[in-house]
């Protein structure tokens, strides 16, 4: 019988291996997979497709002409995408003439805003003498409480002052900023992406999108909101590209030319002002001046954007990302952000600072001249500080208490599926007038209904879902940062499900579900590479789906335009009973 002390195994005493799977590997079940760790250069930059002329040469393109056009496709596409955007939102884009929904608040306070300064109360019939006119109407004097920062209105306006105070001017704007967005959204998903075919695509599903589309065609805020959104997100996306470049550029190569990691230069190198973070903070500070909500959105990217720096670090080869973002890149980054969102923030406010402070100015600009003057604070701050400050602490004593009762409100758990979809504009009209067919029969229908399409909304469920996944078990930053978009437009509502709050709302994060929608669309159709069966397979899953997602959009049609229907169209439209 051998001993113990006798044994030959050297191992005695010592602990036994720990042979658990480590975290990587228990994910890899899920379809989680580690980064590459070939070239850093590319990791850091990945390099756009090379755009190919093989489908403009199949078409009959003569080679060389087929060869530039591919060359130029980078900016041609979303010229085309946009352009159909464009001719889709100023077609009849004074239709309907009338003041609808929240249009009876804001045009008339973006023209009072761009005469005045301030807002000011319009007598109740306004609405009727306005559109009677053309828009000649007096400009009152007293000025009135609202609860929304001017910087829309200031947009709104612009139209106003150069097409005219009627229906097409109040919409010009926001016709011609959602217009534009679907521009940004075309290279936005072209950069993320680094595929021109993806980002037009994405493009292309926001033009026909109805939530987006009606909210162009009506000079509400949250349009114009969704816009500044979007843009300060694609200068977040140029900045991260041009950081990790210079950071890319640094690094040391290798005899076969391939860039390798470097701690020392990772862990130690400044990348500067970083312009396009600058041009970022001054576009939120726009967002957070046309509506609150921007602030989350404000906070939100400045997360994502630090997170950025702390991955481009770590892939560099520093060997503490964090503590060299804190040293390097926070400082700045704040500095560039929320200092420059809220300077932009109180210029927007220069009408209303700028006008008297005798009781004839803006709404509470006498405030600390009168109820304030007691104000332990008046020694250290001007007046016009004092009294804009109770002005916000007013407003924001109204948002958190909004419990009224609305037709059309709705909680944010819907909004994702179209449960409560917005009515801006009805009418009835008899056969033979305002578009009724003749024959109708009976009344028609004419209505304007902020409802996304709904195709391209269930499938954004579905992509929202695998964005998620993708960016948790893949670390695909891509998909973390749509999630982001998203997450910063539509999470910080479910905050406030007592309050009166509408669907409309979550144009905001349109752009986002947009491009969610496109990524899966790029999984369906496969990575370069893929096998002929299973691209053809997957090229004609996601030509299906966008197709369908086209045909809805134009049968619902009528529903976005104020287009009459005989009242059996409209009622086949109604898909869901909470849509009447």
């Amino acid at each position: 019988m051998t001993s113990t002390a006798s044994s030959t195994d050297t191992r005695q005493g010592q602990q036994a291996p720990d042979t658990r799977p480590t975290w990587p590997l228990r994910l890899r079940r899920y379809g989680y997979s580690a980064q590459s760790t070939g070239d850093v250069r590319a990791r850091l930059v990945p390099p756009f497709a090379a755009p190919g002329a093989r489908l403009w040469q199949a078409l009959g393109v003569p080679p060389v002409l087929a060869d530039r056009v591919a060359r130029w496709s980078g900016w041609g596409g979303p010229l085309l995408v946009t352009l159909f955007a464009g001719v889709l939102r100023f077609w009849n884009l004074g239709s309907p003439h009338a003041v609808i929904f929240d249009e009876t608040y804001y045009a008339k306070d973006a023209w009072a805003v761009v005469h005045h300064g301030f807002e000011v109360n319009w007598d109740k019939d306004v609405n009727k003498l306005i559109l009677e006119s053309g828009g000649h109407v007096a400009v009152p004097t007293d000025a009135a409480y609202v609860v929304h920062p001017p910087v829309g209105k200031y947009v709104i306006g612009l139209g106003e002052l150069i097409f005219g105070f009627d229906p097409f001017g109040w919409r010009f704007m926001t016709a011609l900023l959602g217009t534009l967005s679907v521009l940004l959204l075309c290279r936005i998903g072209r950069r993320l992406f680094r595929s021109t075919f993806l980002g037009c695509l994405a493009g292309a599903l926001m033009a026909m999108d109805g939530l987006h589309f009606v909210m162009s065609r009506t000079s509400l805020l949250d349009g114009v909101l969704m816009f500044f959104v979007l843009a300060a997100f694609g200068c977040l996306v140029v900045d991260r590209d041009r950081a990790r470049e210079r950071l890319a550029a640094a690094l040391p190569a290798d005899e076969d030319g391939r860039v390798r990691p470097d701690a020392k230069i990772a862990d130690r190198l400044s990348l500067g002002w970083r312009p396009w973070r600058w041009l970022a903070g001054l576009m939120l500070g726009l967002a957070i001046g046309t509506k609150w909500n921007g602030l989350y959105v404000l906070v939100a990217f400045c997360v994502m954007t630090v997170l950025w720096d702390v991955s481009a670090r770590r892939v560099a080869g520093a060997s503490r990302p964090y503590a060299a973002v804190l040293k390097h890149d926070l400082g700045l980054a704040f500095l560039a952000t929320v200092p420059v969102a809220l300077v932009t923030y109180l210029v927007s406010w220069t009408g209303w600072i700028l006008s008297p402070t005798d009781g004839t100015g803006g709404y509470y600009r006498d405030w600390a001249l009168k109820d304030g003057k007691k104000s332990d604070w008046s020694w250290l701050f001007p007046d016009w500080w004092r009294s804009l400050w109770h002005y916000e602490h007013e407003v924001y004593e109204f948002h958190v208490n909004l419990h009224s009762p609305h037709t059309y409100q709705s909680n944010p758990w819907s909004w994702i599926v179209l449960g409560r979809p917005v009515s801006y504009f009805y009418e009835s009209p008899a056969p033979g007038s305002d578009g009724c067919p003749a024959d109708a029969g009976e009344k028609c229908a004419r209505e304007v209904l902020a409802l996304g399409t709904p195709m391209l909304w269930w499938a954004a469920c579905a992509a929202i879902a695998y964005v998620l996944w993708r960016w948790f078990f893949r670390r695909d930053w891509r998909a973390g940062a749509i999630a982001c978009g998203i997450a910063a437009g539509y999470l910080p509502w479910f905050l406030y499900q007592e309050r009166t709050i509408f669907l409309f709302y979550a144009v905001v994060f349109v752009p986002f579900l947009c491009l969610a929608v496109a990524m899966l669309v790029g999984a369906l159709i496969g990575p370069p590479g893929t096998g002929d069966t299973r691209r053809v397979a997957g090229a004609t899953g996601a030509g299906v789906l966008v197709l369908l997602i086209a045909w809805n959009f134009i049968y619902f049609w009528p529903l976005y335009t104020g287009t009459a229907i005989p009242i059996d169209d409209w009622r086949s439209r109604m898909w869901l009973d909470t849509w009447v």
